[in-house]
């Protein structure tokens, strides 16, 4: 089944909060490697101005592919994610993710192309806090292969 184009344009509605926790911050801190005090002391995070552990940027990937779950497990979408290869991933940062926030995301299909074979797919993952306030934007492009491809 080929990736349906008809999704480019859709706009999906907000997910449910996602709740940062400092252990997760913990976790994914050690597995990328950041080793800034920040992202896991709490005093040394205050110390800079954050009201608890701060999120290393690429954190922000996390909440993002939760929103992009509602696309690729979609059936009806035709993407098959065992032929997925990722192509480009891009932050813009509003304000850092800490601890405590929760964060609700929408999930926007800005485009879907296809070429030589696969299909270009680009998402853009708007994250806010549950108030509303902007924390950052993730926009993905990833390929689809083709069935023949």
């Amino acid at each position: 089944m080929p990736v349906d184009t008809g999704y480019a344009g859709r706009e999906y509605a907000p997910n449910a909060p996602y709740e940062v926790g400092r252990e997760k911050l913990r976790e994914f801190a050690d597995a990328v490697g950041a080793t800034h005090p920040a992202h896991t002391d709490p005093e040394a995070a205050r110390a800079l101005g954050y009201p608890d552990v701060v999120a290393p940027p690429t954190f922000a990937v996390v909440v993002a592919q939760r929103a992009e779950a509602q696309l690729f497990q979609d059936p009806a979408a035709g993407i098959d994610f065992s032929r997925v290869v990722h192509a480009d991933e891009r932050f813009v940062h509003h304000r850092p993710v800490h601890a405590g926030d929760r964060l609700v995301t929408v999930l926007h299909v800005d485009a879907i192309v296809e070429r030589a074979g696969l299909a270009m797919i680009t998402t853009r993952a708007e994250i806010a806090a549950e108030d509303g306030e902007p924390v950052a934007t993730v926009v993905s492009t990833l390929a689809v292969r083709g069935e023949d491809a």
